[in-house]
């Protein structure tokens, strides 16, 4: 299984076009050693041929572009994703659906109820890519505690989706009154090696189901959002906190650093890295906090094989 990070930043990516906090300005300025991030998302291929796209930010047009296998060119008009995984309706999640509009068949979008309300309705832009390719809709429904799935033309990877304690977006009548299915995790198994990873770039609460399925896995790429509760309003740049935005911070108790140092299997990888993160700056004594716990940053152009 290859897992290929097409971007690894937060909502605005890295820099942020409108921001001057203390990241964003030494990047620009050169002051901090940091890579430029686009908005999140990964794709996921058995074959490196046939691709899962997690997530479909602002930024797709220019990550394929940065990643040509996704691009097999076996007819005029082509691509390699088979089918597109909504882990939310985030605005960075799901407005590169209508950048796919070109694509000459429907687009195969699989996500929950919730979701796709919210993408019918609040943000139509289902409705508004009937005009163009339209959306064929497979709907993630829990079972129990997941939904199992395989995608058409992706051999051997086999997908479980887990609902997650996040926040849907502002737009979303569900942002206040959360619903079953709002943000989801999913493992991704590969049927021929066994590799298993956890991607979860949203992950608000460690529920009791969630620590199971980051032990079974060889693999974590989870939620990296802030370093601490309150780093917005640390920067001067809005008052709410992590939790309340639906992010666990990395550090604090209960934060993502003690919920992944005791783990001895999984490689433990971040995502979703918000602009004014410290573990941006490769040089802070925040990122080499993480490096002793055994967590790694992940970056644009990251390649995980499992």
């Amino acid at each position: 299984m290859r897992i290929h990070i097409l971007g690894s930043g937060a909502g605005g990516g890295f820099p942020q076009w409108n921001c001057n906090c203390r990241n964003c300005d030494g990047f620009r300025k050169g002051t901090i050693r940091a890579r430029r991030r686009t908005q999140s998302s990964i794709a996921v291929s058995s074959d490196s041929l046939n691709w899962v796209l997690f997530n479909a930010s602002p930024d797709i047009l220019a990550q394929l572009h940065a990643l040509p296998a996704m691009q097999p060119a076996r007819a005029v008009r082509d691509t390699g994703i088979r089918g597109i995984v909504l882990i939310d309706s985030q605005i960075d999640h799901t407005t590169g659906l209508l950048m796919l509009r070109e694509c000459t068949r429907p687009l195969r979008v699989y996500c929950t109820e919730a979701v796709y309300e919210d993408l019918t309705t609040g943000n139509p832009i289902c409705d508004v890519l009937s005009h163009f390719c339209t959306v064929d809709w497979q709907p993630i429904r829990f079972n129990g505690a997941g939904c199992t799935f395989t995608v058409p033309g992706v051999e051997r990877l086999c997908l479980a989706a887990h609902p997650l304690k996040s926040k849907a977006p502002p737009y979303s009548p569900h942002r206040n009154h959360p619903h079953v299915g709002d943000t989801i995790g999913v493992v991704i198994e590969d049927l021929t090696t066994g590799g298993r990873l956890f991607y979860a770039p949203g992950l608000g609460e460690m529920e009791p189901h969630v620590l199971p399925l980051m032990r079974n896995a060889d693999c974590v790429l989870v939620d990296g959002t802030f370093w601490r509760e309150d780093e917005m309003a640390a920067a001067g740049i809005a008052d709410k906190r992590s939790r309340e935005l639906g992010h666990l911070p990395q550090s604090g108790p209960g934060g993502i650093i003690e919920v992944l140092a005791p783990l001895s299997r999984p490689r433990k990888i971040l995502i979703h890295i918000n602009n004014t993160n410290p573990i941006l700056d490769e040089d802070s004594p925040e990122r080499a906090e993480l490096t002793r716990a055994g967590i790694e940053v992940s970056h644009d152009g990251m390649e995980i094989a499992l």
